[in-house]
């Protein structure tokens, strides 16, 4: 594996730094007669309004538009948040392109259920959340709908459940803001294939917007296909300062992974574990969006939505009770394997409203927020498991029926009270306080009629306070500081799999558990930003305490096994930085990270497979420990020039330092790092003229062979075979492999 050395970070990280100065005296210098940058604006709450001032935001938010993520051609936009965000990190730990794991300042946004999520995420104002386990599934949004991204960190309180260190907002484009059409075809490596169209017009006071792909691909390992066919339209009105949306999200998708890797099999990387491990996902969401001006600087806004998931998975894994003695029949467990399935049935629906007033107040320019929010859900979770036997290549065959293990439904309810001010106290000076009250509600009842200890009601309510200041020097400088507050509360999944003696797997079962508390986070933030023509500039100092964190503890020989338990206080605390500019015809932006994710607590859990555990399994996890997965350092680098007015090529540099092994939680296994990375992405198209267009992408040019997620688990193929045997079962890391180099070029038609 390739790892970048620690000076290289080090030494960009000083070029950041010392551009930081620079570009700060440049602007101060600034004559009077420069022209004023563009007041970009930022929506501080999901629902509509007039939205903030970016000078008036004590954060360090980032955006990116529509032309930013079209132009780099990335597969997905979980892809694109690898790329280009700064204090982003993935994991592939899925084996699937369209399901990595998104971390943001050590904080996650997963698809796969069971993992704690600390993100929030939103489409056009919708908490797109799934209620059921609060997993974000990437792959039910076209690219081609975006319009604009916003990250904004923090425990901001307005943007709700999950808001532990930050919220990510996506804005959808319409048929006033991208009218024309266009359809593009592409291919090439693991057998991708792709289709997309985009249409959007406008009639008087309508507009319209739709567009659609499809994509397959058999996978750049064995065993991990995709199919994806995505779907958004929008239908607008907007006339006497009123404004109306109404749009449709679809999605049918089946996709394929190969789990993790033991390091014993990295001789061929291409390989899965076991198999088969599939996903199939199917979304509707209808929602509406509207916004009034009641009179001058009063908006009233809102949305509604409605939205059905469907979820089916089935995944192969060792039988962890293999050679047991059955208390039942006094004989050994012979069975090898385990195909569990599982299903997700869904519907989930919620409502907004908000109030803008934009007045003076004793003289001072003011704007107040306030609205409420409600978001319910229900679902019926269905698991079974089927016995099965492994062939030589690692598949697991059925040797008998699928039976019953869990038939339970939930309901979830969010209730939500917000308010927030921005007062500008001088033209410098602004002040900015924000509170929301959550009371969230998670109902849980067995429908099989053997497991009614299941049955049982949680709920958790609390009010977040945030508050913040900035100073303005002038158009182009500002500097701020902020502290707020969050809160998550746990999932019906967590709730029922928090019992250490009945480690259950993920997507895991239900049992009768000791109950969770919530989880609060408090953040501090202080930063400054600039901006002089092309040059820009931003560094933020930020650090997140999160008491009774709720953390995925792994027990056993599986690597899919455990339990979720309050582990008191953990921390993430680090720098951002930032620094774009131009040198002759090419662009660079700069993101630089530190993150500092350690437990502040000090606790003991049961890893096995950890070469430092005791003859029972347990390690102590000191106070201090680094938490595993998430990089001490990362640096995204974005280059972007134009050879000619019809040529574009760019290119992204991802570098990521070393990170722990989940289970080597107490820093202190022989085998527990993932060692650092670093690879370069390059894009380009090219204007043939009359609406024709060329592009084409390579991703790890240098074909550098590399993880982004490690696990320590228990390999029980580890003869020279590779053939199933316990007996000679290794404890070993297993990794997350980063894709190889892959080519794809393609073709676009655009018309007015």
């Amino acid at each position: 594996m390739t790892s970048p050395s620690t000076f290289t970070l080090r030494a960009c990280a000083a070029v950041c730094l010392a551009a930081l100065p620079a570009l700060g005296v440049h602007a101060q210098s600034t004559p009077a007669a420069t022209t004023l940058p563009r007041v970009e604006v930022i929506g501080t709450t999901p629902l509509p309004g007039l939205g903030t001032a970016l000078r008036d935001v004590p954060a360090n938010v980032q955006t990116f538009n529509g032309r930013d993520i079209a132009r780099q051609r990335q597969g997905n936009l979980a892809e694109f948040l690898e790329n280009n965000p700064t204090s982003v990190t993935v994991n592939a730990a899925q084996g699937n392109p369209y399901q990595l794991d998104i971390s943001f300042r050590g904080f996650t946004a997963s698809p796969l259920l069971g993992v704690p999520q600390g993100l929030s995420v939103f489409q056009d104002g919708v908490r797109i959340n799934e209620p059921f386990g609060d997993v974000v599934n990437w792959d039910l949004l076209p690219q081609s709908a975006i319009a604009g991204i916003q990250i904004i960190p923090g425990s901001n309180p307005l943007f709700g459940l999950n808001t532990l260190g930050g919220a990510l907002s996506v804005t959808t484009k319409s048929g006033k803001s991208h009218p024309g059409g266009s359809v593009e075809l592409s291919g090439g490596s693991f057998g991708r294939r792709s289709v997309q169209y985009e249409q959007g017009g406008e009639a008087g006071a309508w507009d319209w917007f739709s567009t659609a792909n499809v994509s397959k691909e058999r996978g750049w390992a064995e065993h991990n296909p995709s199919r994806v066919t995505q779907f958004y339209g929008k239908a607008g009105y907007e006339a006497g300062g009123t404004a109306f949306d109404l749009s449709l999200t679809a999605a049918d998708n089946r996709l394929e992974g190969t789990q993790t890797l033991p390091t014993l099999f990295l001789d061929n990387r291409r390989q899965a574990y076991t198999f088969p491990d599939l996903n199939e996902n199917r979304a509707v969401m209808l929602a509406a969006t509207g916004r009034h001006v009641v009179s001058e600087g009063v908006v009233l806004g809102g949305n509604a939505y409605v939205r059905r998931y469907r979820n089916h998975n089935t995944s192969s894994n060792v039988n962890d009770a293999y050679g047991a003695i059955d208390p039942g029949t006094g004989l050994p467990d012979t069975v090898e394997a385990l195909n569990d399935r599982s299903a997700i049935d869904q519907t989930s629906y919620g409502l907004g409203v908000q109030l803008t007033l934009k007045q003076p107040v004793g003289g001072f320019k003011n704007q107040f927020v306030v609205g409420a929010s409600g978001d319910f859900g229900r679902a019926r979770f269905t698991q079974d498991s089927q016995p099965a036997a492994f062939t030589p290549a690692r598949a697991a065959v059925a040797t008998d029926v699928f039976e019953p293990e869990t038939d339970a439904q939930t309901r979830n309810r969010s209730l939500a009270l917000f308010a927030a001010n921005t007062l500008s106290l001088t033209p410098e000076w602004s002040l900015t306080a924000s509170g929301r009250y959550n009371a969230a509600h998670v109902s849980i009842r067995d429908r099989s009629g053997a497991a009614p200890e299941l049955d049982g009601d949680h709920s958790f309510a609390r009010f977040n306070p945030a508050i913040g200041l900035n100073f303005n020097p002038n158009e182009l400088n500002t500097f701020y500081a902020g502290y707020n507050e969050g809160m998550r509360a746990p999932t019906a999944i967590e709730l029922t799999c928090a019992d250490p003696l009945a480690p259950c797997k993920l997507p895991n079962s239900f049992l009768a558990d000791p109950p969770l508390k919530k989880v609060v986070a408090r953040t501090v933030e202080i930063g400054a930003r600039g901006k002089q023509g092309a040059d820009t500039w931003s560094v933020a100092v930020y650090r997140t305490d999160l008491q009774d964190d709720i953390q995925f503890v792994s027990s056993g020989g599986a690597i899919n096994a455990g339990f979720f338990q309050n582990v008191g206080k953990t921390r993430r605390q680090g720098v951002e930085l930032t620094a774009g500019t131009r040198f002759g015809p090419i662009d660079v932006v700069a993101r630089y990270s530190v993150i500092a994710a350690t437990y502040a607590t000090a606790f003991t859990e049961n890893s096995p497979n950890n070469s430092s555990a005791d003859a029972g399994g347990d390690i102590v996890v000191p106070k201090g420990a680094h938490i595993p997965g998430i990089p001490r350092q990362t640096l995204r680098l974005r280059f972007d020039a134009e050879p000619s007015d019809k040529w574009q090529i760019g290119a992204n540099v991802i570098m990521s330092g070393s990170s722990r092994a989940r289970g080597d939680e107490n820093n202190l296994d022989a085998n527990g790092k993932v060692p650092g990375y670093g690879v370069m992405n390059l894009d380009t198209e090219y204007e043939l003229g009359k609406g024709f267009e060329v592009f084409a992408r390579i991703n790890n040019l240098f074909n550098r062979k590399y993880a982004n997620f490690g696990i320590l688990g228990e390999n029980v193929f580890a003869n020279p075979s590779r053939s199933f045997d316990p007996g000679s079962a290794a404890s070993e890391t297993f990794l997350g492999l980063g894709a190889p180099r892959g080519v794809w070029a393609g073709l676009r038609y655009e018309w007015d």
